[in-house]
């Protein structure tokens, strides 16, 4: 048989497979569907996208070069241009995009049933991320590795640009604090978990030494390095009881002082040093867990518990309020399309790319594995028993929990919540808000049904804990690095010796400038976790969002200054998509009579409470949700306008584009050198 012929029955075969997977996922009812469905669509989704998407994307849309010097190429400079390995540069890229977000969003998402975000996944990572990314990567590799405000000041004019940087800092600071915090409540009074994370640091610096003397194969070093972190995560169950144990047992607030400095070293630091190896390496242990949990859903091939869809489609769900759109989208944003893999984009890794064909592997590989890291959160989260998962993410007096999620249909009992929580070695499971700590009993039942040992389900819960600390912790290091350029862009509209790169003064200036931003807010939710940071959760998922608008918005003029107006769909439509998306939430959070979904008649209803009057406490709770609710609608009306000037700005650039007046927006990329 003709290899060519042989090709297309295979690719064939898996096209039909994956029409049957997502017909069985979207229209059987009456009887629980088998998770293995979902794993086989995201399986299929991942090998056609790459294979066919993926190329065309970036042969016929994009028009990579592979004999074209990237920017860490022409600028290499041994520090932060650093030409790397495709597979180092995919370790940090994808460790760096991959924090929280397929996580806690698919998980939290699972309350309006598996359909909704199992689609979405599927559509929105191929069409939109992988989308996003890679253009964002190709357009900043070819302008020196620029953030993206630099290329939307360059490409569409100085007022967007400088708004924006002002846009992209304020949203920065405030996921990282709350990034930051996660991070601490993980690891707060946790020796095990904290031994692994300290443990993986010194490890990376080896690592980046042995790799930059290039005298040792990158097999043996990765060999070694991945050994050792897994020797520290077997032996950190063995700190607790030892003479190390108060060493690794730390409170909040030194926690929170430790990730700053920590965030502040990997940020100056050279690159190759501490950053893309401890990202490298915490790629192995991401990649190798979520494997191990796609291995423990094909041995155990559970049914899905929850249903296809559930009566809180409506916005009435007790995890939290909105309707299912536009909510599911701004709930799932990293195994989707996120705005935070931008920054990524256009910070550290074009910095590091050496080729432009590994694009493909990094921008658009890492996004579809993200997105099977998604499914998996889901699985996860919608095997469990409904009326357990959503007594975890619900809070309220343990009786009232019960007593209200049973009345809604998925039964829950007093004596379900204690076995459960004896079981993960917990005191109460009631109320673990957030996503985290569902997806870690999910994922411990699945590992402990898979090695038939029910008693070690305590011992993966806390592994799972640490798993997603160290998730988050990757997203941190990048992150602010990325947000140390940001800042020396926009502080270099004030005196430009603080825009330079090169210069150490300017770049540990701009670093202890991002991390005191973050690090206050850090703090200050850690103690005072009524108010502060906690209060701006809500808006998170319509800010990423709305930076995926602004990155697309670029992409469209970058490829219209390309000639390439046959393609515009490409990145129009997955920006038509997100525009609505994020306007509707935002108008909705902002201006919603609902008290549980509307800042500002939260506000009012908190406002009245206080005028009845109550006790010194009552008052000082109230006084506090009354002004993070004005302080969230605030917020939240500033990034919208903020994006809604960005995008008006791109769209004048693009009538003049099709109007033929090419020469008044030329493309600022820089010249191509062999």
């Amino acid at each position: 048989m003709p290899s060519s012929l042989l090709s297309k029955l295979i690719w064939g075969g898996i096209s039909l497979l994956l029409l049957v997977s997502i017909a069985i996922i979207s229209f059987v009812r009456g009887e629980p569907v088998n998770a293995l469905w979902l794993v086989v669509a995201g399986v299929c989704t991942f090998a056609l996208a790459y294979r066919f998407h993926a190329a065309w994307l970036l042969a016929d849309v994009l028009t990579l070069d592979q004999e074209r010097q990237t920017a860490a190429s022409r600028h290499a400079d041994g520090k932060d241009f650093v030409p790397t390995n495709r597979w180092v540069v995919f370790g940090h890229h994808f460790a760096a995009i991959a924090g929280p977000g397929p996580l806690v969003g698919p998980v939290l998402a699972a309350q309006f049933g598996y359909l909704p975000g199992t689609l979405w996944m599927l559509i929105g990572a191929t069409l939109g991320g992988a989308v996003h990314d890679c253009i964002i990567l190709f357009c900043s590799s070819r302008r020196r590795g620029k953030s993206l405000g630099q290329m939307v000041s360059e490409e569409v004019g100085p007022f967007a640009g400088l708004v924006t940087l002002i846009g992209v800092v304020s949203i920065m600071v405030i996921l990282l604090a709350v990034l930051g915090l996660v991070v601490v409540k993980a690891l707060a009074e946790s020796p095990w978990g904290l031994f692994t994370i300290v443990a993986s640091m010194p490890i990376a610096l080896c690592m980046g030494v042995a790799m930059r003397s290039g005298k040792i194969h990158l097999g043996l070093i990765s060999t070694l390095g991945v050994a050792a972190l897994l020797l520290s995560v077997v032996a950190g169950q063995w700190i607790k009881g030892s003479p190390l144990e108060p060493w690794f047992t730390l409170d909040g607030r030194t926690l929170a002082l430790g990730i700053m400095i920590y965030g502040l070293l990997a940020s100056v630091l050279p690159v190759w040093l501490l950053l893309a190896p401890r990202d490298y390496l915490s790629t192995f242990l991401k990649i190798g867990v979520v494997a191990l949990l796609g291995i423990a859903i094909v041995a155990l091939a559970p049914k899905l518990q929850m249903p296809a869809l559930t009566r809180f489609i409506d916005g009435t769900g007790p995890v939290f309020a909105g309707k299912v759109f536009p909510f599911a989208f701004i709930t799932i944003a990293c195994a989707a399309v996120s705005g935070f893999h931008s920054l990524i984009a256009s910070g550290t890794t074009p910095k590091l790319l050496a080729n432009e064909k590994d694009i493909r592997i990094i921008g658009y590989g890492a996004m579809i594995t993200e997105m099977l890291v998604g499914l998996l959160a889901l699985v996860a989260a919608c095997s469990m028993v409904p009326g357990e998962y959503f007594a975890i993410n619900m809070k309220g007096e343990p009786s009232q929990v019960v007593a209200s999620i049973t009345a809604q249909g998925f039964p829950v009992t007093m004596a379900q919540m204690d076995a459960l929580a004896a079981s993960v070695g917990e005191r109460s499971m009631f109320g673990r808000t957030g996503g985290a700590p569902t997806f870690a009993v999910g994922m411990a039942q699945m590992f402990a049904g898979v090695f038939n040992s029910p008693a070690a389900t305590s011992l993966w819960y806390h592994f799972a804990i640490m798993f997603e600390a160290l998730f988050i912790l990757t997203t941190i290091d990048a992150g602010t690095r990325v947000g140390r350029f940001l800042v020396q862009d926009l502080a270099g509209l004030f005196w430009k010796p603080l825009a330079r790169t090169d210069s150490a003064l300017a770049g540990w200036t701009a670093s202890i400038l991002f991390v005191g931003a973050w690090g206050y807010f850090l703090y200050q939710g850690v103690i005072d976790p009524l108010g502060g940071i906690n209060s701006l959760w809500p808006i998170f998922g319509v800010a990423n969002q709305l930076l995926a608008v602004i990155a697309l918005s670029l992409g469209t003029t970058v490829l219209l200054k390309m000639r390439k107006e046959r393609y515009l769909w490409v990145t129009i439509l997955p920006l038509s998509w997100l525009l609505a998306v994020t306007l509707t939430a935002g108008w909705q959070k902002i201006f919603a009579a609902d008290i549980r979904l509307g800042f500002l008649s939260a506000a009012r209803h908190f406002e009245k409470l206080a005028a009845s009057g109550g006790s010194a406490r009552d008052l000082a709770g109230w006084q506090h949700q009354i002004f993070n609710n004005y302080l969230n609608a605030s917020v939240t009306a500033l990034f919208l306008i903020l994006v809604l000037l960005i995008v008006a700005s791109c769209a004048s650039v693009w009538i003049r584009l099709l109007a033929g007046r090419h020469d008044q927006h030329p493309l600022r990329e820089e010249p191509s050198v062999a």
